[in-house]
């Protein structure tokens, strides 16, 4: 017998994408070796773009956004997982290329599964999501940078990743300076985190000298363009900047300067490639974090019939923090 369940359905016609909660089946679900049941998944930016039909993040119609998701197998036809496992996706291009998380039931392939670390919930797994994996992965590529210590910048502060990355910073013993474009706004909910300054301003958007004074011994850089030319040229030599995202310009305003006269290094960081060791290493690594911190701060969980109206608020730069999807109630 087939069992019914909710899900958020993007359509397209016209041009125009539409979001409505409708009844599926497992058989409308696409293939894949694991059936999992869904507890959360997460409003992430490139989800939120999605719902609000803005850009091309969506590859075919209908859709079931959100590209990441946390729950329990339920059926499985690969080795490497069995009915009970609790498991995370994060990336794979669900909720982009295929369908993703906002729905109860989903079907997967189980190279795109990371097990649930020792520990975790759901809840705590999607309050970080695809934004705390990334945040985690910089923490690491600035460690392995050999970035241990010291002031640390980290833009895009409010959003997700921003903010998952100044807990983990602060945690580990870095001073972490945050930069956001509403620092009055977001100052308070920042320097909970663990922020020790927050700045902003429209300095940060202009062309900045190709050398600047050195004050960050790294950096955690969402934004690119500017932002990140201006990082790269505040940073101390031998210091390094981890970059992803990019959410504000693809293109690098800097000279060679800070590379060769200061040895500054760009760290690129992308956990869609990240490879499945790398992965499961900063889950892991993640849980260690949760168990000595908490998530309330981060988190606003919401249900299927809000994300359309949280998605337009994320557009406007409204929301901060996670923003985490139940799609059970």
């Amino acid at each position: 017998m087939l069992i019914d369940f909710q899900a958020l359905v993007l359509e397209q016609q016209d041009g125009q994408t539409s979001a409505s909660i409708q009844r599926l089946t497992q058989d409308q679900l696409q293939a894949g070796d694991l059936l999992v049941h869904v507890d959360y998944s997460s409003l992430n930016y490139k989800d939120a773009m999605a719902v609000t039909g803005t850009g091309k993040i969506v590859r075919q119609f209908p859709m079931v956004p959100g590209i990441d998701l946390a729950g329990t197998v339920l059926e499985s036809t690969s080795p490497e997982y069995q009915v009970g496992d609790r498991v995370i996706l994060t990336g794979w291009s669900v909720g982009e290329r295929f369908w993703g998380g906002y729905s109860q039931q989903q079907r997967v392939n189980a190279q795109w599964l990371t097990p649930m670390p020792k520990g975790m919930d759901s809840l705590t797994a999607m309050t970080l999501g695809t934004a705390g994996l990334t945040a985690m992965l910089c923490v690491m590529a600035l460690q392995d940078a050999g970035v241990t210590s010291g002031d640390l910048l980290v833009s895009g502060a409010s959003g997700g990743v921003g903010s998952v990355a100044i807990q983990l910073l602060a945690q580990a013993g870095y001073r972490v300076t945050a930069l956001t474009q509403r620092p009055e706004a977001s100052g308070d909910y920042l320097r909970k985190l663990g922020a020790a300054d927050v700045v902003g301003g429209p300095q940060w958007n202009e062309p900045p000298a190709p050398l600047a004074k050195q004050q960050w011994h790294g950096a955690v850089d969402v934004l690119g363009g500017n932002a990140l030319a201006r990082m790269l040229s505040e940073t101390h030599y031998g210091g390094a900047v981890a970059a992803c995202g990019l959410a504000s310009d693809v293109a690098l305003h800097t000279t060679v300067m800070p590379f060769i006269l200061r040895g500054v290094r760009l760290l690129g960081v992308d956990s869609v490639m990240c490879p499945a060791q790398r992965r499961t290493q900063a889950w892991e690594q993640l849980a260690q974090h949760t168990a000595n911190s908490s998530q309330a701060e981060l988190q606003r969980v919401i249900d299927l019939s809000e994300v359309p109206t949280l998605a337009a608020e994320m557009m406007a730069g409204k929301a901060h923090g996670r923003v985490v999807v139940d799609v059970n109630r």
